[in-house]
């Protein structure tokens, strides 16, 4: 299961997502994240359907390695939909012991469990289509304001890409220690879901060593080529707006009116 998370990742494709500018990107993934919470009927969902199956197809990357990333949310998943059906009020529908399911709980577990999958997939689909150093340039560019009252907004930025792009690493780094203690006689796959947890247990310490010697590595690599922050740096890659980014905010500002329009339908 470690293998099938792929937030953080980049994938290598010339498609017209992956040659928009980040800072579109950015945008257009708060766009839609807050649509997602603005929509509150079925209408309002079948327009987000639409919209994140058309930018899928665009991004040329398959939906197959895409929807990988949503294995390792299964249980979040499944805590937020029982959660959802069993313990919302309303008109009954079928009763077991303690608990009942209410059609206005179906409707809620229906609306999360969507609503969460296309968190997942929204947000998989800008680092997969977005390079680390892309990322970074246009999320300082993009809060370039706040950075003129004090807040240090390259230095947020630089943490931000440099955790993305651990997580891969880290994730290569625990599969490693797994297949090697496996080697040794240890068991992660038997057991109930207590007995897993607790198996993972001896993995904590030879990741975390791991884990701190990449950090100090990187940072006296950082210090060895006089890395001193973001005032006066320049880019390689200056980012600049073409045509293309501007259709992007004009259909993004659309979709945002739409789903404003279907909340209240």
């Amino acid at each position: 299961m470690l293998r099938e998370i792929t937030l953080g990742q980049y994938y290598p494709v010339d498609s017209l997502i992956h040659r928009l500018d980040p800072r579109t990107k950015l945008f257009g993934t708060l766009v839609f994240l807050v649509s997602l919470f603005l929509s509150r009927n079925i209408w309002g969902y079948l327009l987000a359907t639409a919209v994140l199956t058309a930018v899928i197809r665009m991004s040329q990357v398959p939906f197959s390695y895409m929807i990988k990333g949503l294995k390792a949310v299964v249980i979040l998943l499944l805590i937020s939909v029982s959660f959802n059906l069993f313990l919302t009020s309303g008109e009954v529908l079928a009763r077991f012991w303690i608990f009942s399911v209410t059609r206005e709980g179906v409707r809620m577990a229906g609306f999360m469990a969507v609503r969460l999958i296309y968190l997942i997939l929204g947000s998989t689909i800008m680092t997969l289509t977005t390079t680390p150093n892309a990322l970074t340039d246009g999320l300082e560019k993009s809060l370039g304001l706040l950075h003129k009252i004090g807040v240090p907004v390259h230095e947020i930025s630089m943490m931000m890409s440099i955790a993305l792009r651990f997580i891969p690493i880290l994730v290569e780094e625990t599969d490693k220690i797994m297949k090697a203690q496996m080697a040794r006689g240890a068991d992660f796959e038997s057991g109930n879901l207590i007995q897993r947890v607790k198996a993972m247990v001896p993995l904590l310490v030879p990741l975390f060593i791991s884990a701190f010697r990449r950090a100090t590595d990187l940072a006296m690599a950082m210090e060895a080529r006089c890395y001193r922050g973001g005032e006066g740096r320049t880019k390689m890659k200056p980012l600049h707006y073409s045509g293309r980014d501007h259709v992007a905010y004009g259909l993004m500002l659309t979709y945002l009116s739409g789903i404003v329009i279907l909340r209240y339908l």
